[in-house]
């Protein structure tokens, strides 16, 4: 009899099939054990996952608004007259209120084709690949050289486009088909721009222009100079190139003649909508963590094997898993120690010398631990008080939080938060790993490894057993089939002699 041969009750009138498939459900007990031991790894992996997004979420708050001073402290600025000067501060920004005169804002060099030049654009062209060199001099006196090259046959709409998009001349060109005439001028502003034509190709190129009266080495004609702004900032006059410079962190942007006073102040709602957006995210996480930590454990409820699933409905499946998906991090010394460090991080006292006294606990601005014990260890704010310290003391508010130092109590709150949670995340890690990792790197994962090891090994053998049974049963119908064919031939021989 070949080896997979397999007689399913022809002899017997047993249904073998169901027979092995019954012996074999009783056999894949322990397997389905595995599989469901594999399947809560998997979950438990996936929570420490999620909770490893949630930490990196505050992580990524605190960095993002908090630690950065461009975020915590920002500045308002107001022009007590905007058609003179308008103006943005940086976080370094001092508040205070400057007088500003404008005696003459800061205007372009332009450059006029001549009037008795006019250019006809429809008949424009270049007869030959030119080199343009021009030497560049910008309104606040530094200076480029500009290498153009024109080709053969271009246009005056190529030339005009070649001309504004060369970076070194920094100009802004146009033809105008009414008066036929070419309008170059200087992107800048300030009194000492000049371009000047540096050889006698260019000179040639230019004239085609209606550039007519320049030499070699001399500055293009039909120029308009510009101006410099001039302005008295507190009593000092002083001029500028452009309209638009930067004194001790204050931007102004000067617009046009006339007097105005740049008030500078603590962007207060802005501080504040930072802080209580961390009291929000970190009560949000802890929320979720304690959460995790709490979360009923059901035992009676283990994963699903495919065959359960099979007489489930899909609402009954949910339900089931549900309950059977709760309680993997129940009680996990990682995230409890992490809630424990993170009180310590709010709680502790900030100390060194940029703290000044009244600035160096939450609770010193305004912001507590709740009272009721079900919260958790959950922050409250107190809104009015808050906004107080933050006008009494930005910088010392800011400090509170991001304060620098060697050790952790001279480390602002912000610094020691983000501190636990990288250990925290580094550990989680390690225990449950992230998705670009192999199984091999974290633990859960080389149990995960040692389970699909267990698997295999227990699917071969149950293979054997199957076709140990099947061996068994095919010969116990060959061995019916042989006695049925030895009694039919005897009841045959019997019957048959009895009737000769």
């Amino acid at each position: 009899m070949a080896g997979n041969l397999r007689i399913s009750g022809l002899a017997s009138g047993m249904d073998i099939d169901q027979i092995v498939k019954d012996l074999m459900r009783a056999e894949r007990m322990p397997l389905d054990k595995l599989y469901q031991k594999k399947q809560l790894l998997e979950w438990q992996r996936d929570d420490y996952r999620s909770m490893n997004t949630l930490l990196q979420g505050l992580d990524d708050y605190l960095f993002s608004n908090i630690t950065l001073q461009s975020s915590m402290l920002k500045k308002t600025v107001s022009s007590s007259n905007e058609s003179v000067v308008t103006a943005t501060a940086g976080s370094s920004a001092a508040n205070v209120a400057t007088t500003m005169q404008v005696n003459q804002v800061a205007t372009s060099a332009v450059w006029l084709s001549d009037a008795g030049a006019r250019v006809d654009k429809a008949s424009f062209s270049i007869a030959a690949d030119v080199t343009l060199t021009i030497n560049v001099t910008n309104g606040d006196g530094t200076t480029k050289q500009a290498a153009i090259t024109v080709k053969q046959g271009t246009t005056l709409d190529g030339v005009i486009a070649q001309l504004n998009s060369n970076l070194d001349l920094g100009v802004s060109a146009f033809y105008d088909e009414q008066t036929g005439r070419v309008s170059i001028m200087k992107k800048d502003t300030g009194a000492q721009a000049s371009l000047v034509l540096a050889d006698q190709a260019t000179v040639d190129f230019f004239a085609q222009l209606g550039f007519t009266n320049t030499a070699a080495g001399q500055e293009l004609t039909g120029k308009t100079a510009g101006k410099d702004a001039q302005v008295t900032i507190n009593g000092l006059t002083t001029t500028r190139s452009a309209n638009t410079f930067t004194i001790n962190g204050v931007t102004y942007t000067l617009k046009g003649t006339g007097a105005a006073t740049v008030s500078v102040a603590t962007d207060v709602d802005a501080m504040f909508n930072a802080i209580k957006g961390f009291v929000d995210k970190y009560n949000d996480t802890i929320d979720k963590i304690n959460a995790k930590l709490k979360e009923e454990r059901y035992r009676d409820y283990p994963p699903l094997t495919d065959e359960q699933k099979e007489a489930m409905t899909e609402k009954q499946i949910e339900l089931w898993e549900e309950k059977a998906k709760s309680g993997m991090l129940r009680g996990d010394s990682i995230l409890s120690s992490a809630l424990s460090k993170m009180r310590m991080n709010l709680y502790t006292k900030v100390e060194g010398a940029n703290i000044p006294s009244g600035f160096s606990q939450l609770a010193q601005i305004g912001i507590t631990t709740s009272s009721n014990y079900l919260d958790g260890g959950k922050l409250i704010i107190d809104e009015t008080k808050l906004r107080e310290k933050i006008k009494e003391n930005p910088d010392a508010v800011y400090q509170l939080f991001n304060q620098n130092g060697a050790t952790d109590a001279e480390k602002g709150i912000a610094r020691r938060l983000r501190d636990t949670i990288k250990d925290t995340i580094g550990k989680i890690e390690q225990k449950a790993g992230k998705t670009i990792w192999t199984n091999q790197q974290f633990a859960i994962g080389r149990d995960l490894n040692e389970i699909d090891e267990q698997i295999d090994r227990f699917e071969d053998r149950l293979q054997q057993i199957e076709d140990r049974y099947w061996r068994q049963f095919t010969a116990m119908e060959e061995a019916i089939q042989r006695a049925n064919q030895q009694s039919m031939y005897l009841m045959n021989a019997f019957f048959g002699g009895m009737q000769g």
